[in-house]
């Protein structure tokens, strides 16, 4: 047990969790900052009694509740009466607030499906290339990883199957075709099955590859002209300036609160980086269009970056995803005709346009080159298409000449 619970917290502590698991006795119990009893607004190290043995079962159970405290912590919802003392009633509470990512025990066969995410998820957080950017980690399981291995574990036991190829074709089917959620489970999926040395179909990329702007109902981005007359719509100046950056830069959601905008200010090059705690790591992004940085006011947030939005950036307390989900929630509220990552994608296609290299475009959008091309598929083709008709014209101009 004493193996396990050091693995366990090595992993929190890769991932940026301050809680620990910890055995006294024959009980199992939890350690760490959480909120003062006195309501000072303090977070002293303090202990949770779990109540749970120091077994298999006590230890699997254990990580649900430890989940289910972050979730409280994160949405400022903990309440020491549910932890005080183990009731029943406290720990059904506990089962509902907790992280539906965690599949529940019992239901497959022997457990089985299970355990193996649960390995899953220890070696997906144990992985030295995730372990340099916690943040951006955490993001990736809870976003890319999570709801395609809850719908795994939920196809596994309405329908009794073990784990095997059979099982993964049903998950990947169970998505619509052509749509973002079937390229995301492939991808989640693909990287289960490496995990457990299973191997799949050569085709499986193919059938699990459907999502692009070209294929995802074929988005109709909002022009240059509608994007400056949709701010308007934004009668906080805070939230102006964050979809001010978004337009200008690409950026993604949260994004626009991890990111040096020093180069904003006066006598600066207009070249913002996005900081490594963001979901891809450090990388610099250019303007497009020039004449939005003035348009948008931005360079105020050179000097004064505290002018965007008050958000909660502590990532101990709350997640990348949480923080772009309230710049999302912030668009609906105003009504506005677009998604944040509306303005994204026609950042991008404007890069495509002027005829910026993809690879280029790739690195500041924190994507690789194959995503790009994916995603951008139908602009990439036009513009290269194009650029090869003009080259015919041309060709066939000098010769006419001649």
């Amino acid at each position: 047990m004493a193996q396990q619970l050091a693995q366990q917290n090595g992993l929190w502590a890769a991932a940026g969790i301050s809680l620990r698991l910890e055995q006294r006795g024959e009980r199992l119990g939890l350690r760490g900052p959480l909120p003062c009893r006195g309501g000072s607004g303090r977070f002293p190290v303090q202990r949770i009694s779990l109540g749970l043995p120091a077994t298999e079962a006590g230890f699997m159970q254990a990580r649900i509740e430890v989940k289910a405290i972050l979730r409280q912590l994160q949405q400022q919802q903990f309440d020491w009466a549910d932890w005080v003392r183990k009731t029943p009633q406290s720990q059904a509470k506990a089962a509902a607030a907790t992280d539906a990512s965690t599949p529940s025990p019992g239901k497959s066969s022997d457990g089985q499906i299970n355990l193996l995410l649960a390995e899953f998820e220890q070696a997906f957080f144990a992985d030295s290339r995730r372990r340099r950017n916690p943040a951006g980690c955490r993001t990736t399981w809870t976003g890319a990883y999570q709801p395609y291995l809850r719908r795994l574990q939920a196809v596994a036991d309405e329908f009794a199957l073990p784990w095997g190829l059979q099982l993964l074709e049903q998950v990947l089917e169970s998505y619509d075709p052509a749509s973002r959620s079937l390229q995301q489970c492939g991808t989640a999926l693909a990287a289960l099955a490496r995990h457990r040395c299973l191997e799949l179909p050569s085709d499986w990329g193919e059938r699990s590859a459907g999502y692009g702007l070209h294929a995802a109902q074929f988005r109709q981005l909002p022009s240059d002209s509608q994007i400056l007359q949709w701010i308007d719509q934004i009668p906080n100046p805070g939230w102006r300036l964050a979809y001010g950056l978004m337009a200008t830069y690409g950026l993604r959601n949260h994004e626009v609160f991890f990111t040096d905008l020093s180069a904003l200010a006066p006598g600066g090059d207009r070249v913002i980086r996005v900081l490594p705690t963001s979901k891809t790591g450090e990388h610099q992004v250019w303007p497009f269009q020039p004449a939005w940085v003035e348009r948008f006011a931005l360079p105020s947030l050179g000097e004064q970056p505290q002018l965007l939005p008050s958000v909660c950036k502590d990532l101990r307390r709350t997640t990348l995803q949480q923080v772009g989900r309230r710049v999302a929630e912030q668009f609906r509220r105003y009504g506005l005709a677009c998604t944040p990552y509306d303005l994204r994608h026609a950042w991008a296609v404007r890069t495509i346009h002027i005829g910026l290299p993809d690879t280029v475009a790739a690195r500041m959008m924190g994507h690789s080159v194959a995503i790009h091309t994916r995603t951008y598929h139908h602009w990439i083709t036009r513009r290269d298409q194009q650029q090869a008709v003009d080259a015919a014209l041309a060709r066939a101009g000098q010769r006419l000449v001649a």
